[in-house]
């Protein structure tokens, strides 16, 4: 049997040390202050889902730190990379769990439609997202060993790009964590003439610089690539435990044949790996089966390494049943 208690985030955070789990940054009490300042976002709380074995004694299985979303008038628990389970759960294991995180969050909330959650499994409990892009694979590049061992890693095709881009890619790169700290208007710009590249609409300017500055630089760096002192290609990296996560992206669209991300991406994972204290780096999501509409992203990140790494994908698991349906059938309208 498992079932889900609450706990504070200092208790997410010092279990999870116990239990030699690395929790990813969204779990972490920096994340929860940042997220705080996101209009409709407001921390909600965290649990641990704990297993009783015949004894009686509770051991706990999983942790999570759940946001209440607030959006066209509903309310919805958001947890991202999470739960995050202290052993990879069988499917049975998975489901016992996820009942018990409903359970429990419908005895105290009413309010809440549905969780978003991430779920390995695809178990019948659980329906595809509303919104957003869910992805099950990512790349993630081992940074340990210096500068020619995170190379040598690479695919063929990776390695010659990421040589022609030492050789002949204009681009100076650095870590410009705090000049982008003073301000981020001239690394925002590249994100506006990424998204009208790329159909996408940014974020507001300032949630980068929120999240830059509530996670301060011990969990947050902003790395980028001038040529003639011009911004034309930078990157924000989350860092928890031994981890970085390549979280925003952006390039500029004359400068993008001339390797310039190329040339970054590799700076990056030797300054991680040997300034940072990374032994990964993870470029989040690709595209698959599950997730066809990412495929684009493939043949650029996934030169960077010679495996794909499957991660558990966002899943809508509905509590109010009637009224989540109603929404799937909003959105069907809408699509349409």
């Amino acid at each position: 049997m498992i079932e889900a208690r609450d706990i504070t985030i200092d208790e997410l955070e010092a279990t999870a040390a116990e239990l030699g789990i690395s929790l990813p940054i969204e779990q972490t009490s920096a994340w929860s202050r940042y997220q705080a300042t996101i209009d409709g976002r407001t921390p909600w709380g965290c649990v641990a889902l704990e297993e009783h074995d015949a004894d009686g004694a509770a051991h706990t299985v999983a942790l999570a730190s759940l946001f209440d979303y607030e959006t066209h008038g509903y309310h919805y628990l958001r947890t991202n990379h999470a739960p995050v389970w202290v052993e990879t759960p069988t499917p049975e294991q998975e489901a016992v769990g996820i009942e018990a995180l409903a359970a429990h969050v419908h005895k105290r909330d009413h309010k809440q439609v549905f969780i978003r959650l991430s779920v390995l499994a695809d178990l019948p409990a659980c329906e595809p997202t509303l919104s957003g892009i869910p992805y099950d694979h990512t790349v993630i590049i081992d940074v340990t060993g210096g500068d020619e061992a995170i190379l040598s890693r690479m695919k063929p095709r990776g390695r010659r790009d990421v040589r022609k881009s030492l050789r002949e890619s204009p681009a100076t790169c650095a870590d410009e964590t705090e000049l982008a700290a003073k301000s981020f208007e001239e690394y925002y710009d590249v994100m506006r003439e990424t998204g009208e590249r790329d159909g996408f609409h940014p974020a507001p300017c300032s949630d980068y610089e929120d999240m830059i500055r509530i996670l301060g630089p011990k969990h947050c760096r902003v790395y980028a690539g001038r040529i003639d002192g011009r911004v034309v290609t930078w990157s924000i990296v989350t860092i928890s435990g031994t981890r970085g996560v390549r979280y925003y992206g952006a390039s500029r669209n004359d400068t993008m044949r001339q390797h310039v991300t190329d040339k970054l991406v590799y700076f990056e994972c030797c300054n991680l790996g040997a300034n940072k204290g990374c032994l990964d780096y993870d470029m989040m999501a690709i595209g698959s089966d599950f997730s066809p509409k990412l495929m684009g992203l493939n043949e650029f990140k996934t030169k960077f390494t010679k495996e794909v790494a499957e991660v558990a994908p966002d899943r809508d698991l509905p509590l109010r049943h009637t009224f989540y349906k109603a929404l799937v059938t909003a959105k069907k309208i809408r699509d349409r």
